[in-house]
């Protein structure tokens, strides 16, 4: 994992990295990065949405959501997308759960 995820602080205490993503209507959104992957010459992202409201968060369905990074507009920025193959999906999805078993509870499908 690079230092873009979380990790605990200097007193050994959980220190998440969250970041802020706005969809196409412009609506911002927080995530939790749990993981980070480089796989088949491309980036990858483990999230989990951040909530404020506790009520919001036992509502979720608790999924992991997975983004590819692409290139942003300027030079050395990323922005995320949705990954569109399903097999890309898959595969990338598999590797997570590989590496995040022991973190979370990982049903599969």
């Amino acid at each position: 994992m690079n230092d873009k995820v979380a990790s605990l602080n200097d007193n050994g205490e959980y220190d998440p990295y969250i970041i802020s993503l706005s969809d196409e209507d412009g609506t911002d959104y927080e995530f939790e990065v749990l993981d980070d992957i480089d796989y088949n010459d491309a980036r990858y992202l483990a999230l989990l949405p951040v909530y404020d409201d506790p009520d919001e968060m036992l509502r979720d369905s608790g999924e992991m959501v997975i983004l590819k990074a692409v290139p942003g507009d300027e030079p050395e920025s990323e922005e995320y997308e949705e990954i569109q193959d399903d097999n890309e999906y898959e595969d990338v999805a598999a590797v997570f759960a590989d590496r995040l078993q022991d973190l979370f509870e990982i049903e599969d499908e």
